[in-house]
């Protein structure tokens, strides 16, 4: 160690003496793979005096130049092709085409060659449309194409690139990176506090259950349960003073019958007394009093609803009753005569009575009105017949699923008869049935009903479902007849 030497500096060997040693990198230069083989072109493209581009061509092949895109090299101007190979392998050669139009110059083993000479000394041979000039690994030079001048030589190829690779840690994969022992132990941490809780939420701990003595105790606590006390409803009072407004309110409910309500037996739970069904009856006969006093009269005619005992204040029914050509009280029941009968109250139109006893209908007064059934005008339907269905005889099926479907056919018509009583005719239609027995379309083949009509009946078709047709699908023709009833 030199006395002389700062801190951190390290004595240098002299050259040729046995410490000597290569540097880093002259030994990764010389652990990387030498490549051997024939030279490569190396290609350099000159525009303006400048260089616009240098390239490598690591792979010994074609080299093609001119004014295309597609091209290797592009060259502009006077007399360029669209595209050439200017460097042309034959065998395991290069040979540089050249043109009538190109200049430049040629490095050969033998000396440095004009172009042109080239051509006219007959170095470069005639191949087709070019002058092929043959090159070997020492040759260079230049060749001018339009505008552009282009540069060759061969060199060595370069070294093979190796492929990238990743970093060792990375190489090494997620399972380098983990860390087993706290993996391991929290693992066991989860099993052990996961299985504590479903121990502890599991049957595992609970007692046995004798189902049968528990199903014993229930019985006998259903037994052993005291019956729920009956609870009486109480009755309500009926007030005799009732108005006679109160009873005839519409409100769809019907008065109780005093001799049903009599027959329940007294104490039951919703029950009527026999007193209090004797209280109800009789503020029902004062009520039905108190309606017919109104009206007054005493005659046969109000005699006959009256209860016995009963009595009005005039005879004003009577008066109605024996009036002529109104209701005639002698007999057993109500007839009616010629003329219509008078008015049964006053300010009123007179009318007759319809449906009572043999009567068939009241005359003269603007009140009643008698109805006949004979003189009822009905309203005609239609009925709906279907012919054979004509092309399907490969449908096993048609006729009886046409058949089954006829009330469709009926219910478009007698849609139709209501607005148009005259309707009628016959509707052809044709039907298509696809592969699976499903009606693919249906279509008007002929008509001379209704258009409306005719478009009902031809969408009937597509709510049918037939069998699947032998061979496939069928098409056939069913016409529809369309008849009012008289």
């Amino acid at each position: 160690m030199n006395p002389n030497m700062g801190p951190g500096m390290q004595q240098q060997p002299q050259r040729g003496g046995p410490a000597t040693r290569p540097g880093q990198m002259t030994m990764a230069m010389r652990a990387m793979p030498q490549v051997t083989g024939p030279k490569v072109l190396r290609i350099g493209k000159v525009q303006g005096g400048r260089v616009i581009e240098e390239r490598v061509i690591k792979q010994r092949t074609h080299v093609t130049i001119g004014s295309s895109h597609t091209n290797m090299f592009l060259a502009a101007g006077m007399n360029v092709p669209e595209t050439m190979r200017l460097f042309e392998l034959v065998g395991n050669e290069y040979v540089v085409n050249l043109t009538d139009a190109m200049t430049g110059r040629v490095a050969l083993p033998s000396g440095v060659t004009d172009v042109a000479q080239a051509r006219a000394s007959g170095i470069a041979k005639r191949a087709g449309n070019y002058y092929q000039l043959k090159l070997t690994e020492d040759s260079r030079g230049k060749v001018v194409v339009g505008d552009t001048t282009f540069l060759f030589q061969f060199v060595a190829p370069p070294p093979i690139q190796p492929k990238p690779q990743l970093p060792l840690a990375v190489k090494g994969g997620l399972a380098s990176q983990i860390d087993w022992s706290f993996t391991i132990i929290a693992a066991f941490s989860f099993l052990l506090h996961f299985g504590l809780a479903g121990a502890v939420n599991s049957d595992w701990f609970d007692p046995e259950i004798d189902e049968d003595a528990e199903t014993a105790a229930l019985i006998q606590q259903a037994k052993d349960r005291p019956a729920p006390p009956i609870e009486e409803k109480k009755e309500e009072a009926v007030d005799p003073n009732a108005k006679k407004d109160d009873t005839k309110k519409d409100d769809g409910k019907k008065a109780p019958d005093p001799g049903k309500a009599a027959g329940k037996a007294p104490g039951k739970t919703g029950g009527v007394t026999a007193k209090n069904a004797d209280a109800l009856s009789k503020d029902l006969d004062a009520l039905e009093m108190k309606a017919l006093g109104s009206l007054g009269g005493t005659g046969p005619a109000q005699s006959s609803i009256l209860k016995p005992g009963a009595s009005a204040a005039d005879s004003s029914l009577d008066k109605v009753a024996s009036k002529e050509g109104g209701i005639d009280t002698s007999g057993g029941g109500l007839k009616t005569g010629a003329g219509g009968g008078g008015p049964i109250m006053p300010g009123q139109g007179g009318g007759g009575l319809a449906g009572v006893g043999n009567t068939k209908g009241g005359g003269g007064g603007g009140g009643g009105s008698g109805t006949d059934e004979s003189t009822k005008v009905k309203a005609p339907t239609g009925e709906a017949s279907t012919g054979a269905a004509a092309g399907a005889s490969n449908v096993k099926d048609a006729d009886s699923v046409i058949a089954r479907n006829r009330w469709r056919f009926k219910a478009c018509y007698n849609k139709a008869l209501a607005s148009d009583p005259a309707a009628g005719g016959t509707v052809k239609v044709t039907v298509k049935v696809g592969e699976g027995g499903e009606v693919v379309s249906a279509s008007q083949a002929s008509s001379d009903a209704p258009a409306g009509l005719a478009q009902c009946i031809v969408s009937s078709f597509m709510s049918m479902k037939f069998s699947p047709p032998d061979g496939g699908s069928a098409t056939f023709t069913v016409p529809v007849v369309l008849s009012a009833k008289k």
